[in-house]
């Protein structure tokens, strides 16, 4: 009966379009992870580590735009997953979150890799189920619970996320599979709902425009606002926005000249403080879309929210003298950069290299959340290609893991933090795994927690800040990475970086290329350098 439970579940998930499914070893959750073996149609990726697993699935989910089932067993394997739950979360992001689990009978019995994992991860997920053992009498309700699962993992309604089957077996778990119950005529899902595209008519109070977008807002509609003469500022995982604007935003004159009539508000939230600063200073109307998923809002500025996404008529065409402000001095802080720093091996170089590399080879980027997602969003170009980056709870963990799932079975470059690269070691053990691909990951050396430097903390007496937070370790990254049988690659110039880039990009395979920068307090003295430098570009004529 469970096999047949079990098949029953993965070919319903098939129907809805399921390609992709982690699995970590386990004895309780054998009969799903034998029903997935068995379907041709999926990706089968097993990994040990289910932490690991968990942000390799977020990677996959990312990559593949369809919800990503991941399957452990009971106990601690379960708790394993809350880290990349709550990151799914906050991010939007489809996953089918299977745990396997004892039946009712052997809890609070002492039972071996027993805990209580109903609603194990709370309000996180957009849907948890609990069906008991799979018993005859409620065979005509199985394909209704996965169909169920995997369209609220897609959002239906609400928000896209994961959701949470726990799913009880009893032994034995190894059985020949019976009759499946029937499905839909010609292989369709049990049931399917499109996502609604819903688009809001809106009148601007006047022609300039400053749309301020972040995580989840389309390519489509940011390329669309700009063609309606909108400036659109965004985070380091937006497409074709405007490059340097935390910059340009220190400078005085400049920000008064480019006070807007409107602030549009879509998707999550850059990183600059300064932005909100000077947002906050404009003291002028803002509005919310939640067309891209929940509008970010920690400083209360946003006055009004819409459903959808704001569409472009006639009367909300913006100005272009207005767009020209921005475009140029963006333009010339560009060439500034080129001219004055192209060579030059700091961190924020290291951002720009890598955001070119992507944008010529039209390879997906994965950033760090701590300083490689702000040198991109404030030193780097604009970004032509995809770019992820955990950044709907905003850890470290489990990037390497997540840039692994993206670049499975076709490429991609990763920028992180040496910290960020030894949290996540674990994700070498498995690498990209059977289905191929190539990954590239910078790793910038800079000897510790680099963001911490920028932070108060900072001021700390030396020995304790470098205890408590900087952090630094003595580990050879490159030893370790050739240790789990991967290339690792040193570097110490720009040349030598886009050297290894590209090698790395037309090779199968994990390389690390890891960036020896000089240290984290020359790090903050160039970026003060090259932000008063900016302020005074700005203000000649």
């Amino acid at each position: 009966m469970q096999a047949t439970y079990a098949a029953t579940l993965v070919d319903e998930w098939v129907r809805a379009g399921v390609r992709d499914v982690v699995i970590c070893p386990g004895s309780r959750s054998t009969p799903l992870a034998v029903a997935f073996a068995t379907r041709r149609e999926l990706r089968l990726h097993v990994r040990i580590d289910e932490r690991s697993a968990g942000f390799f699935a977020l990677g996959r989910a990312l990559e593949s735009t369809t919800p990503v089932a991941i399957l452990v067993t009971s106990g601690t394997a379960a708790a394993e997953l809350h880290a990349c739950v709550a990151e799914a979360d906050q991010a939007d992001i489809p996953l089918l979150v299977v745990t396997a689990d004892r039946p009712p009978e052997l809890h609070g019995v002492g039972a071996p890799q027993t805990i209580n994992q109903r609603h194990l991860y709370g309000d996180m997920v957009r849907c948890y189920e609990e069906p008991g053992v799979a018993r005859e009498a409620t065979a005509t309700t199985w394909r209704a619970l996965a169909s169920r699962l995997v369209e609220r993992a897609r959002g239906g309604a609400a928000r896209p996320g994961p959701v949470h089957l726990n799913a009880a077996f009893v032994e034995p778990f190894l059985a020949p599979v019976g009759t499946l119950p029937a499905g839909r005529d010609a292989k369709l899902p049990w049931r399917h709902t499109e996502p609604a595209t819903t688009r809001t008519s809106w009148r601007a109070p006047g022609p300039r425009i400053l749309a301020v977008v972040g995580r989840g807002t389309p390519a489509w509609w940011i390329d669309e606002a700009r063609e309606h003469d909108w400036v659109v500022l965004g985070d380091a995982t937006s497409v074709n926005t405007l490059a340097h604007f935390d910059g340009l935003l220190r400078a005085p004159n400049f920000a008064t000249n480019a006070r807007p009539d409107v602030v549009v508000r879509v998707g999550g939230l850059p990183a600059s403080k300064v932005l909100l600063e000077r947002w906050r200073s404009w003291s002028t109307l803002s509005v919310g879309f939640r067309g891209a998923g929940f509008v970010a809002d920690p400083e209360g500025l946003v006055r009004e929210e819409f459903v959808g996404l704001p569409t472009f008529e006639s009367h909300n065409r913006g100005d272009r003298s207005y767009v020209n402000l921005w475009s140029d001095a963006s333009r010339r802080v560009e060439a500034w950069l080129i001219a004055e720093h192209d060579d030059d091996f700091v961190e924020p170089n290291i951002a720009r290299a890598v955001v070119d590399v992507a944008n010529e080879r039209g390879t997906a980027l994965i950033l760090g959340s701590s300083m490689p997602v702000r040198d991109v969003e404030w030193w780097a170009s604009a970004r032509r290609g995809r770019v992820f980056s955990n950044r709907g709870v905003s850890g470290i963990d489990g990037v390497t893991s997540t840039a692994l799932g993206v670049a499975s079975g076709t490429s991609a470059i990763a920028l992180v933090g040496d910290v960020t690269m030894l949290h996540d070691v674990s994700a070498l053990v498995d690498g990209l795994g059977p289905h191929g691909g190539s990954l590239v990951v910078v790793v910038v050396n800079n000897r510790g927690g680099g963001i911490f430097s920028f932070l108060a903390q900072a001021a700390l007496e030396s020995s304790r800040f470098e205890t408590l937070f900087a952090t630094p370790r003595p580990h050879d990254v490159v030893r370790v990475s050739e240790a789990f049988g991967h290339l690792g690659v040193n570097v110490e110039s720009v040349s030598e970086l886009r050297a290894a880039l590209d090698k790395a990009l037309s090779s199968p395979g994990l390389t690390v290329v890891v960036a020896h920068v000089p240290d984290r307090d020359e790090n903050v003295a160039t970026h003060q350098e090259w932000n008063d430098a900016v302020v005074e570009l700005m203000g000649r004529p």
